[in-house]
């Protein structure tokens, strides 16, 4: 058998109060306690119900009930495993202006690359439970909005919230890879872990992405590389239509040199399917295996004494109610 433990012990040091109350603070009588405005009115007390030992002893046990659930009694469940990898995955998302160029096929449907992002992202987020994950925004600069954290949800609602070229309409690609790199050194080398997307090429920042590559590599962040964007897209022109290739800036050569260099991977995604299939296959290469510390829950059991304490109450107040009603 468990025996509960008591969260505020030190509440049971107002078990004595009534008593004290009673002890040391009589009640005046009520011509002491009313200062009538007539010197010839004198005050009749009225009548009480008669008070029982039984009574007394039904409210004191009352006030220990409620005690003991103010003191908040509980009970350690078995240990639960956590899920916790120990890795910690940077997502680094391109929001740049070209980002909301409409060319993705998802469900059917031509939808912003953005948009297919912000779909097929959430549900990677939502796999990686037991990863700190964080989440960078870059445009012609490089954000961090969410620190590394094992809240998931926070970090998909900050993707879902993100607005494209609020960050600048252009890509800062070597930036974004200098902040991750710079917030995954405090880990442990086997947790580093960046996932960059990006539809074009780096024309801003200060950093060029090659040189960040070598940083990540000697910090021993891996870093895979998405590349985003339909090959072939039909354009309205003056003679009717013709097919153009959305994504002729984005630069697979450098996006392939960066996740060689640090034992990552590069991925093309031409579609919201190939964009799934990419992350995916992430979320293979970098599986959550490992258990952490054991969690030991804390149940709450002062609903119990209250509802006890309460009962008792109710049940010690009758024989005042019936002697009312008798009177009456």
């Amino acid at each position: 058998m468990v025996l509960p433990e008591f969260a505020w012990p030190w509440m049971f040091l107002v078990l004595p109060l009534p008593f004290l109350v009673r002890r040391f603070w009589r009640a005046a009588a009520p011509s002491q306690a009313l200062n009538l405005p007539h010197p010839g009115l004198v005050l009749v007390q009225a009548d009480r119900p008669p008070a029982s030992r039984g009574m007394a002893l039904l409210y004191a046990l009352a006030w220990c009930c409620l005690v003991v659930a103010a003191a908040r009694p509980q009970t350690l469940g078995p240990p639960e495993p956590q899920a916790r990898s120990g890795r910690a995955t940077m997502l680094a998302v391109d929001l740049s202006g070209s980002m909301s160029r409409e060319d993705m096929l998802l469900a059917g449907q031509l939808v912003s690359r953005f948009a297919a992002v912000e779909a097929i992202a959430g549900d990677f987020i939502n796999r990686r439970a037991g990863d700190e994950v964080g989440l960078i925004l870059f445009g012609s600069q490089a954000y961090l909005v969410t620190p590394l954290t094992y809240d998931l949800d926070a970090v998909r609602a900050q993707l879902e919230g993100s607005v494209v070229g609020l960050p600048g309409t252009e890509t800062a690609i070597g930036d974004a890879l200098a902040v991750a790199v710079k917030r995954l050194a405090a880990m442990p080398e086997q947790a580093r872990v960046v996932v960059l997307l990006t539809d074009g090429v780096n024309n801003a920042g200060s950093i060029a992405p090659l040189e960040a590559a070598k940083a990540a590599k000697a910090a021993g962040v891996r870093i895979y590389t998405i590349g985003i964007g339909a090959t072939q897209l039909r354009v309205p022109d003056f003679f009717g239509s013709r097919v153009v290739n959305p994504s002729a800036d984005l630069d697979v050569g450098m996006l392939t040199d960066i996740a060689n260099q640090t034992g990552g991977r590069f991925f093309r995604a031409t579609d919201a399917n190939e964009l799934a299939q990419a992350y995916r296959a992430i979320d293979a290469l970098e599986p959550v295996p490992q258990s952490g510390q054991p969690l030991r829950p804390r149940y709450e059991l002062f609903r119990w004494p209250l509802l006890a304490g309460l009962l008792i109450m109710a049940l010690a107040a009758l024989p005042r109610i019936g002697w009312r009603s008798a009177r009456a």
